[in-house]
């Protein structure tokens, strides 16, 4: 009986929509079509992510966008041009890449498995179980209520196709901490190092087609000179040596797919249909390279340490998604934090009709940094041009203004629901943990149910407040009163302390919602004190 084998570029593993039905297809047709194909449909968020990243490195060579010394003027011309051709991708350049090593994109291949190590079967002192790979699942720490159809007692083997999505969130947003050890000559560990997108929020550019949006992604290099041929996948070069200092990261195959932390070897059954098991552990015990991912947003914390100063910024589930057109809607400032990722500084060079329709697809995944995942999230953002700082500057700064008082009125509101909880004497607090990096979440209960009840008041208020003059600062106060009062209504008949408490709790409201050149006060709700 032949080995198992599972060719990616073959086989029907990537679900993707065309109009109303989803199909099936290998990465060889997902790119011979791609003009044909509206979009991914990867039911895992972040795997989807992911294979942005790993298609938009795949189709630069393809598309001869990936030489670093030409120029930034005739990079940007050969984009427009492809951009403008209605019969995609060249498919012989598509072939040609594929043909060019099949052998690396079978799955289960005995020596070369794609994107795997399989020295790991002889490395590892034991597996790690294929519910250690499968997002969802309970093991070890997970929580097993996640999904109690699966425990550590009773795995189950995956479709081979579910394991390859899973295999790529786990490349990009694989935990930190402990891991199935994995002995190299004199080292032996078992720790991990988090994967180089955990816990972040990713703004991939879609346009309308698959064709478009991968056109969309490519990136023109800025960086200093590149050594002819040292930029490659994981899979177009030997595995890595994980003992040796990992190589620069180059643009832009390397920037894309080759900052991975984890190793991984997947188990298959007899026919090579299913992942009975893997191995999971680390691929590099050295710290992580330097590199600024074009799909995410920095933040700059002048008041941290230097290594420190420049970070992406954090997904975070509880906060309403409308937050991202703050980073999208001003052009790129190295001085200023926050604005647009790298893979939008170019939108004025676009033809006029892909500039028009172009969308952001918003994907994170709020993680924290050992074992846990919290939840992943999605948005699609409206065509973001007639909003952009470039064609209407306007606008642009009205929707910073806005998301600037929504994030200020919630803060402002998690403060005054925490005090007034304490002033009315309550001692109980929510069960979470500390969050590592992002401050605690252990607030009040009025507080995390006023936030609740505060974003999607906010959401509604900022797309008043984007075609309207009133001060928005004002407005967002409203909204956090009203939850705080709808949230604190029947404590306020309970507890003899609450009426005070919350009066106090409504004027550090209406305060915060005093920004300079705003003089609208606030209405409330029934806590509301003159």
């Amino acid at each position: 009986m032949p080995p198992p084998s599972y060719r990616i570029d073959l086989r029907p593993c990537i679900p993707v929509r065309c109009g109303k039905h989803i199909e099936y297809v290998g990465l060889r047709d997902l790119l011979a079509d791609a003009h044909r194909i509206d979009d991914l449909a990867l039911p895992l968020p972040p795997a989807q992510s992911a294979l942005y990243r790993l298609l938009t490195a795949i189709c630069a060579p393809i598309t001869e966008l990936d030489d670093p010394d030409q120029h930034i003027k005739d990079w940007l011309e050969h984009r427009t041009e492809l951009l403008r051709r209605t019969d995609g991708f060249d498919t012989d350049a598509v072939h040609a890449y594929f043909d060019a090593d099949p052998d690396a994109f079978d799955l289960f291949h005995p020596v070369r498995p794609w994107w795997q190590d399989a020295a790991l079967a002889l490395q590892c002192s034991k597996r790690s179980g294929i519910n250690s790979l499968v997002y969802g699942r309970a093991a070890g720490r997970n929580l097993v209520w996640f999904n109690p159809r699966h425990t550590d007692t009773d795995p189950q083997p995956v479709p081979a196709r579910e394991a390859l999505w899973n295999l790529l969130a786990y490349h990009y947003y694989g935990p930190s901490g402990r891991a199935t050890a994995r002995t190299v000559g004199s080292v032996s560990s078992g720790q991990l190092q988090a994967g180089p997108l955990r816990s972040t929020v990713s703004f991939h550019p879609r346009g309308r087609t698959l064709y478009e949006t991968l056109l969309l992604h490519q990136v023109p290099y800025r960086g200093d000179d590149q050594a002819p041929g040292s930029d490659a996948c994981p899979w177009e070069q030997p595995a890595a040596d994980p003992l040796q200092t990992p190589p620069e990261v180059t643009w832009p195959r390397r920037l894309l797919t080759g900052r991975s932390r984890h190793a991984a070897l997947l188990v298959p059954d007899a026919s090579g249909e299913h992942v009975t098991d893997a191995y999971l552990t680390w691929a590099t015990q050295h710290p992580p390279l330097e590199a600024t991912d074009p799909y995410l947003v920095y933040d700059i914390n002048p008041a941290a340490a230097a290594e420190r100063r420049r970070s992406p910024r954090r997904a975070d589930a509880d906060y309403a998604k409308f937050r991202a057109l703050s980073a999208l809607a001003l052009a790129g400032d190295e001085h200023r934090p926050g604005c647009r990722p790298e893979a939008f500084t170019t939108i004025n060079s676009l033809p006029e009709d892909t500039r028009a329709s172009l969308r952001v697809w918003v994907c994170g995944f709020d993680q924290e940094g050992q074992v846990n995942n919290r939840i992943w999230y999605t948005s699609l953002t409206p065509p973001i041009w007639p909003l952009a700082q470039e064609n209407d500057p306007v606008k642009a700064s009205r929707i910073v203004e806005c998301c600037a008082a929504a994030e200020t009125l919630g803060a402002a509101l998690r403060q005054a629901a925490d005090q007034a909880w304490k002033d009315t004497g309550l001692t109980r607090r929510t069960a979470a943990p500390p969050r590592k990096g992002g401050g605690k979440r252990d607030a009040s209960l009025w507080a995390g149910q006023a936030l609740a009840d505060y974003w999607p008041r906010a959401e509604q208020a900022f797309w008043q407040l984007v075609d309207d003059t009133r001060p928005a600062y004002g407005v967002f106060a409203a909204a956090a009163i009203t939850a705080l009062s709808e949230t604190t209504r029947d404590a306020l008949n309970r507890l003899p302390k609450a009426g005070p408490a919350l009066a106090r709790a409504v004027q550090s409201l209406r305060r915060a919602g005093t920004a300079p050149h705003d003089t609208l006060r606030p209405t409330g709700g029934p806590h509301a004190q003159p």
